[in-house]
């Protein structure tokens, strides 16, 4: 299988419906090849059917707009409900009816038009320095980043960053806007630096010295630690699972979604139900230290050793109708300034 197939390929693929629908499946996808391809192989593998992948870091609503009904992508994959929820928003995808679907994915993490779906779950999650600050106890919550006690210590990437916009929203949900406000006022007051760098270079700070508490996804834990380079810096930190006296830990995903003009729509729903399964569940969760969305799939020996949390159970479809609030609060503070 071509690790990427040109759009005028695709393009050309749909000529041909006839012909190509029995044994081809088209993907565009933001989830980066190592990770999809083992499962597309062994889906190929199971079904005979072909997948090609359009690999893309962003643009592909924007793509997808452009190409209209002559489209040739028949499932997307992406992360973040943000990015899911802009496909449905722009009327990019369609309603999938799959009584596999409904199974094997917890109603939470499924779009109530059933226009999206989760595949794996991740934390928004605290690190703490070992040496400086050591484990934080199960009475911790986002809200105390903003107590004086941070000030100075707090270590974050782009506050417009999806995956803190999505962590925002959340806040707006439970809180309002007039507090959540507050507290992003109280933590940028309580920022070690100007945000900068992805999740990663924030624990890396840590290690350092350059702050004691950092905001990042809970998958990155389990990359630095199979990182000769950064696995010092993992050693450096605890993970830690706010409100879990309260709400719970803020959960996002990555998922997928049936393109509007799927031209090959059973081999896309084929493919869809395979990667919602155990053996692509498992694959996710052993390759990218993700959460497995199917119950009963087992976490990673690694993740595993993180211990339990509790999740915020919110509806992803209403954090993602307070994203426009949470990037207007962000630009009222002066977040990344």
């Amino acid at each position: 299988m071509k690790k990427m197939l040109t759009l005028s390929a695709l393009a050309c693929a749909t000529l041909a419906p006839t012909a190509m629908a029995a044994e081809e499946v088209n993907v565009y996808s933001y989830r980066q090849p190592f990770l999809v391809e083992p499962m597309f192989n062994e889906f190929t593998k199971e079904t005979g059917i072909k997948v090609n992948v359009k690999f893309a870091k962003k643009g592909l609503a924007e793509k997808l707009a452009q190409e209209g009904e002559y489209s040739p992508a028949d499932v997307i994959l992406t992360v973040d409900i943000s990015r899911l929820s802009e496909l449905t928003d722009k009327g990019l995808v369609q309603s999938v009816d799959s009584d596999v679907l409904e199974k094997n994915i917890p109603a939470q993490y499924q779009d109530e038009n059933n226009e999206w779906f989760a595949l794996t779950t991740r934390t928004r999650s605290v690190y703490s320095s070992r040496d400086r600050v050591g484990k934080l106890g199960d009475d911790f919550t986002y809200e105390d980043l903003a107590k004086p006690e941070f000030k100075g210590k707090i270590c974050t990437r782009s506050g417009k960053h999806p995956y803190n916009v999505s962590l925002v929203s959340s806040m707006i949900a439970h809180q309002g806007e007039a507090e959540t406000k507050k507290w992003l006022e109280g933590v940028k007051a309580n920022l070690a630096r100007k945000p900068q760098g992805n999740d990663r270079a924030q624990v890396k700070a840590i290690k350092e010295g350059l702050c004691d508490v950092s905001l990042g996804n809970s998958y990155y834990l389990g990359k630095m630690y199979n990182d000769k380079e950064q696995k010092a810096w993992a050693d450096a930190v605890y993970i830690n699972f706010p409100d879990q006296k309260t709400t719970g830990t803020h959960v996002n995903i990555s998922g997928m979604a049936m393109a509007k003009y799927s031209p090959n729509k059973d081999n896309a729903l084929k493919l869809m139900e395979f990667l919602s399964g155990d053996k692509a569940q498992s694959m996710y969760a052993e390759v990218n230290y993700e959460y497995p969305v199917k119950n009963g799939v087992k976490r990673s020996a690694l993740v595993a050793s993180w211990g339990d949390f509790k999740a915020d159970t919110i509806s992803l479809d209403e954090i993602a109708d307070h994203h426009s609030s949470a990037i207007k609060l962000l630009d009222e503070v002066k977040f990344d300034l």
